[in-house]
């Protein structure tokens, strides 16, 4: 089988699927290992490094789609590179099914087999393979120390001859594994940081890394089958603002993670809270691409709004792109073993594993995941 592993032509992405440590792994495997020369620059790793583990380089992009049976990939395919690929080609990445019907009619109809990275289970087996956590753990790191950037003083306390200067109060909103890194890399900067999470359930993880939970009586909250914060109603989300308001006056630095998977998020930080903090505060928006937690937060991009910094920059996982690709590479690679067939030496498609039936979105021409399929169905 010839695994092609194409350069991410996004802008800013450096990450890259796999790293030559596991393109030895693959190797070892029986595949045929090829990578566009240039692949791993962003990250550190050179040509030479992917030759010396078995793989070869090529120049040639188009041909790499062309002759591909499996590639891995960061980003979604263009059209012209579906274009490309032959039928019954296998594509892994991110995919963002939920709000890419043409992207998903298009693998469909070139017969392409596509894997979404997002939509692996959250099962105990499929922990090695979870991207979405593994690039989630790092962005909570990189939010603290943006926020760390951009805060006119230090985060710990600090006694010296010319008096005291009190720590750093940080609120983080969202205790997932985004938030919870969030809440650690801020404990370990010497902050005293505040968080909330819908789920209650989640308020011993929070004490247990040294931060304080937020006690909000929403009512009925909790979470999905698969770990994710269920989406609140508008009256809910009214009553976490309210009681959020007087933290985040207080707050130096507030961090939003909130998101629902596969829907925009919900607006937790408004204007006339923005108003209420003092100037040279900072706001951190993780969910700033898909909509936003915070009113005013552009993508990509840091902006001001009443003497506070808010910074909406994407792709967070990507600012330590050596050590995010380390990780995806790794969640690819443990996909692409445990579904790997020693004898044909090659991927194989079972949609009896219960991993594979949540994460295959097309296959044989169709949409065979049964969530996307629903969705695209209902929205014809």
């Amino acid at each position: 089988m010839r695994i092609a592993i194409p350069k991410e032509t996004h802008p800013g992405e450096n990450r890259v699927p796999i790293t030559p440590d596991h393109a030895k792994k693959l190797c070892r495997l029986g595949a045929a290992v090829v990578i566009e020369s240039g692949m791993g620059v962003g990250s550190g790793f050179s040509d030479a490094e992917y030759t010396d583990a078995g793989a070869t380089v090529s120049a040639d992009r188009d041909e790499l789609f062309k002759s591909a049976d499996l590639l891995l990939r960061v980003r979604k395919p263009e059209p012209a590179e579906i274009a490309l690929m032959k039928r019954g080609c296998i594509h892994i990445s991110y995919l963002d099914p939920f709000n890419e019907r043409e992207l998903v009619e298009s693998l469909r109809d070139a017969g392409i087999t596509s894997i979404s990275m997002e939509m692996i289970p959250r099962t105990t087996r499929s922990q090695k393979m979870d991207a979405l956590s593994s690039q989630a753990n790092l962005a909570g790191y990189v939010m603290v120390m943006l926020a760390a950037t951009h805060l006119p003083r230090i985060f710990p306390m600090m006694m010296t001859p010319a008096g005291t200067l009190k720590p750093a109060n940080v609120f983080v909103i969202g205790a997932g594994v985004a938030g919870l890194q969030a809440i650690a890399t801020a404990k370990r900067l010497g902050a005293k940081v505040t968080a909330f999470d819908t789920r209650p359930v989640v308020a011993e993880q929070v004490q247990s890394l040294g931060g304080k939970f937020l006690e909000i009586d929403l009512g009925e909250t909790g979470e999905t089958a698969g770990g994710y914060a269920k989406e609140l109603t508008p009256e809910q989300v009214e009553m976490q603002r309210q009681a959020q308001k007087e933290v985040i006056a207080k707050s130096d630095v507030v961090i939003t993670t909130a998101q629902v998977f596969g829907r925009k998020p919900p607006v937790l930080v408004t204007k006339d809270m923005i108003e209420g903090m003092a100037p040279g505060s900072v706001i951190v928006d993780m969910a700033a691409e898909t909509g936003g937690n915070v009113e005013g937060s552009v993508p990509n991009e840091v902006v001001e709004w009443s003497g506070v910094t808010i910074i909406g920059k994407g792709n967070l996982a990507g600012e330590v792109a050596r050590d995010a690709s380390q990780m995806y590479s790794s969640n690819l690679f443990n996909l692409v073993e445990d579904n790997w067939h020693e004898e044909q030496k090659l991927f194989a498609v079972d949609f009896e594993d219960d991993i594979l039936a949540g994460c295959v979105i097309t296959h044989g021409g169709e949409v065979v995941n049964e969530t996307i399929k629903n969705i695209m169905e209902g929205g014809a």
